[in-house]
C-alpha cells in the first residue's frame, strides 16, 4: 500500500470537530427518524373480514372461491390474458403462479374487523367475538389454519379512539391481546389497525395503550406495532396547514408500521360523490402523495385502499370488474404503493395477476441494470447507488410475493437474497 500523498488544506481539526458537535443532534435525529426500510416482508394486500363472519377456514374459503372464479371465467392462461391484455409469454407464467398462490397462500394479510364491517353490537356480543378472534389467530399463528393454510400476517381492526366508541375499542383490544397471551403469546405476524385517526394525540394514546400492555405482560418494549388508517382530511392536513400525518408517525414513537389509505371515508370527507369515490380520484392521489412523502425513509410503509366494484354476475360483468381492479392495482404499484385492500374473494385473481405481471415484466431490465451496476459494466442507463437500492428492493419484493424465484434472480444478477439485501441497504 503506497504512502498517502500530502496535499495542502486550510481547515484545522478544531473546525471539523466544532462542526461535528454542532450537527450531533441532527445526526441523532436523522438516525432515529429516518432509519429506512427494515427489510421485512410487506404483504401485497390486506383482506378485511367482519368479526362475526371470520372462521378457521376463512383463508381457505377465499382461496377456493377465487379458484372457482378462475375456473368459470378464465380457465386457462390465454383466456385470462385476453381479459387483462397480457401477452402470451407473460400470461402463462402469471396464470400458473396465480393458481399456485391461491392454493398455497391465498391471503397474505387477514384483518378481523370490529369496526365498519362489524358495526355496533352489545358489549357481551363483542366481548365474545374478541375472545373468539384471539383463539382463531392463536391457532393460525401455530399453523392451525383450516386446510393447512394460514396467512403470514393477521390481526384485528378495533374501533377508533373517538369519544363515542373509545372505551369499546380499548376493551376489544385488551380482550384480544390478553387472549393471545393466554394462548401462548403474540404471533410473529401480528398486525393491529387503528382506524379513523384525525389527530396525532390519538396515535400517541394507542402507543401508550400497547406500551402499558407490554409492561403488564412482561413483553419487550416496542413488541406491539400498529397501522394507522388515513380516512379523514384532518389526518392529511391540519388546521395549521401542516402535514398532520408526519406528526402521527412521530407520535407513534416507533410503533407505527404502515399508513393505510381509506378510499371511501376519505373521499366522502372531501365531498366526493359516491359514484366517483375511487383509488384514482385526484383527492386520493393527493392524500397518498402526502402520506408517501411523510413516510419516506422512516420505515413506515404506505398501503393503498380498495375498489368496491365486485367481480360478480355475468361473465362480462366479472371481466369488466377484473379489468378495473387489475388496472388500479398496476397503477398503485407504479406509484410505489405496494399494498392495498381486497374486499372480495374474486379480487384475489387480479390482485396477484397484477402484482406478478408487474414484477415479471420488469425482471429482465431490473436484473440487467443491477448486474451492470454491481459489476461496473456500463450499459445504456447510468444508475446511481439510490437507484441500485431501488432495483434490489424491486427484486426482493418480487421474490417475497412469489412473482419471481430466487434462482431466476441469481441467474440474471449473480446475487442471492443476501447479496440483494446488501445492495438494498437492509
Amino acid at each position: 500500500m503506497g504512502q498517502r500523498q500530502l496535499v495542502a488544506t486550510t481547515f484545522t481539526g478544531a473546525v471539523k470537530e466544532r462542526i461535528g458537535v454542532s450537527l450531533a443532534d441532527v445526526d441523532a435525529h436523522l438516525a432515529r427518524r429516518y432509519p429506512g426500510d427494515d427489510g421485512t416482508r410487506q404483504p401485497v394486500h390486506t383482506v378485511y373480514v367482519p368479526a362475526d363472519v371470520v372462521a378457521a377456514d376463512t383463508v381457505r374459503f377465499w382461496g377456493d372461491q377465487a379458484l372457482d372464479a378462475l375456473d368459470e371465467h378464465a380457465p386457462d392462461a390465454s383466456s385470462l390474458g385476453a381479459v387483462l391484455g397480457l401477452s402470451e409469454d407473460l400470461a402463462v407464467p402469471v396464470y400458473e403462479r396465480v393458481r399456485a398462490k391461491l392454493l398455497r397462500e391465498p391471503v397474505e394479510d387477514l384483518r378481523i374487523d370490529f369496526e365498519d364491517g362489524y358495526g355496533p353490537r352489545s358489549d357481551d356480543e363483542e366481548d365474545a367475538a374478541a375472545a373468539r378472534a384471539a383463539g382463531l389467530v392463536a391457532a393460525m399463528g401455530g399453523g392451525g389454519g383450516a386446510g393447512g393454510v394460514a396467512p403470514p400476517f393477521v390481526g384485528i381492526r378495533m374501533k377508533c379512539l373517538e369519544a363515542a366508541v373509545r372505551d369499546r375499542g380499548i376493551r376489544t383490544l385488551d380482550i384480544f391481546l390478553t387472549g393471545l397471551m393466554d394462548a401462548g403469546g403474540l404471533p410473529a405476524g401480528l398486525m393491529l389497525t387503528l382506524p379513523k385517526v384525525s389527530y396525532a394525540e390519538q396515535v400517541a394514546a394507542m402507543a401508550e395503550l400497547v406500551g402499558e400492555f407490554e409492561k403488564a405482560r412482561g413483553l419487550e418494549p416496542g413488541r406491539i406495532r400498529f397501522e394507522i388508517q388515513i380516512e379523514t382530511t384532518q389526518a392529511v392536513l391540519g388546521a395549521d396547514g401542516r402535514a398532520t400525518v408526519a406528526r402521527m408517525i412521530d407520535a407513534g414513537a416507533g410503533r407505527v408500521g404502515s399508513l393505510h389509505y381509506g378510499t371511501f371515508d376519505y373521499s366522502a370527507s372531501c365531498g366526493v360523490g359516491a359514484a366517483y369515490q375511487a383509488l384514482d380520484h385526484p383527492v386520493a392521489d393527493h392524500a397518498k402523495a402526502v402520506m408517501q412523502v411523510a413516510a419516506a425513509g422512516t420505515g413506515v410503509r404506505v398501503s393503498d385502499g380498495s375498489t368496491n366494484v365486485l367481480p360478480v354476475g355475468s361473465a362480462s360483468q366479472v371481466h369488466a370488474a377484473w379489468r378495473l381492479h387489475f388496472g388500479l392495482v398496476r397503477r398503485s404499484l407504479a406509484r410505489a404503493y405496494y399494498q392495498g385492500w381486497d374486499m372480495h374473494p374474486g379480487h384475489l385473481p387480479t390482485r396477484y395477476a397484477a402484482v406478478y405481471a408487474f414484477y415479471r415484466e420488469g425482471l429482465g431490465s431490473a436484473a440487467a441494470r443491477l448486474d451492470a451496476y454491481v459489476n461496473r459494466a456500463g450499459g445504456d442507463v447510468l444508475d446511481e447507488p439510490a437507484t441500485a437500492r431501488a432495483l434490489s428492493g424491486y427484486l426482493l419484493r418480487g421474490m417475497d410475493c412469489g412473482a419471481v424465484d430466487e434462482g431466476e434472480v441469481t441467474a440474471l444478477t449473480g446475487l442471492g437474497r443476501e447479496g440483494l439485501e446488501g445492495v438494498a441497504g437492509r
